[in-house]
């Protein structure tokens, strides 16, 4: 005797079975599309997207240590500045009558050295922006900045650049080769066009300076109109100056205004990816728990018609 309605119980109840088990896998994963079999079109998407906010994770991680950089060098550069208009007053005062120069230009020394030090000191994870050991090969610097995928699936890094400058308007503080072009302390006057006056005067030299460079001094035997030249030099070099720290100020903002948009581009990918792949939370426990209801009924029916069966073979004894 064969028993349909047992039949047709435990078929409804394999159905419900395999109905639970993705159930329960979307409750307990939180996942709507877990795997390629779920949604191939979607899991694809949303993997992709996850692999690149892994990268804009490392873009941001770039972007803080970029940051950190050009606020060392911001800094420098501003410091170097402040100092620098204290050198200028210090040539305006050895231009008055009657002022001992000799203390005077052992104040410009110690502000010079202080320069120095501020130069040699403004780096940050290996990077000096402010000082070059080699100026015919000085690369530019370079900050990660963004992940971009194109149309066509290809992925590029892009960078933001501080380069080194130009011999008429340098990005350095210092140049230690010769002749100190691309350091706007270092570079000769001369070559810079202020110094028409006196031959080759520099704010300081580097460590591979030419020969006839001269840094700026004063004593009892400098004329007027050296100290004139050393003024306006001065004044032509805090120019340049102002000029860098406003590209490493212009710089700085980019990278915060970067750095905003990486962190609000990674939230904006991770709702898409939870909008492919995240369950309905609510809709899968309410779905969840009718199919549990459905099961105890197919259970209950099952037994009920197990019982019928056993009813009737129960006459032919």
């Amino acid at each position: 005797m064969v028993n349909t309605s047992s039949i047709a119980a435990l078929d409804r109840l394999r159905g419900l079975g395999q109905n639970m088990t993705e159930t329960q896998g979307r409750v307990s994963s939180g996942l709507r599309v877990g795997n390629s079999t779920d949604n191939a079109a979607y899991w694809s998407i949303a993997t992709t997207m996850g692999s690149d906010n892994k990268a804009m994770v490392a873009v941001e991680d770039a972007l803080h240590l970029g940051a950190a950089t050009v606020d060392v060098a911001y800094l420098g550069m501003s410091q170097a500045l402040d100092i620098m208009s204290e050198f200028k007053s210090k040539l305006v005062a050895a231009r008055e009558p009657g002022v001992d120069r000799a203390k005077v230009n052992s104040e410009m020394v110690q502000l010079r050295a202080e320069i120095r030090s501020i130069a040699e000191n403004s780096s940050f994870n290996g990077q000096n922006w402010l000082l070059t050991e080699d100026g015919n090969t000085e690369p530019s610097r370079e900050i990660v900045n963004a992940f971009i995928r194109g149309d066509d699936g290809t992925v590029r890094i892009g960078t933001t650049t501080y380069g080194p400058g130009t011999f008429g308007e340098p990005n350095r503080l210092i140049d230690e080769t010769s002749p100190g072009a691309l350091g706007i302390l270092t570079q000769p006057g001369a070559m810079s066009g202020w110094d028409v006056n006196v031959p080759n005067y520099v704010f300081m030299t580097g460590k591979d300076a030419w020969p006839s460079a001269r840094e700026m001094g004063v004593d009892a035997t400098t004329s007027l109109v050296e100290i004139d030249t050393m003024i306006n030099g001065t004044e032509y070099m805090m120019g340049q100056m102002t000029t860098a720290a406003a590209k490493l100020g212009s710089m700085a903002s980019q990278i915060d205004n970067q750095m905003e948009f990486v962190r609000d581009l990674r939230a904006a990918n991770d709702r898409g990816i939870g909008q492919l792949r995240d369950a309905d939370m609510d809709k899968e426990s309410t779905r969840l728990k009718a199919l549990q209801t459905q099961e105890q009924l197919g259970l209950q029916s099952l037994t009920i018609a197990n019982s019928n069966a056993e009813s009737v073979m129960s006459l032919f004894r």
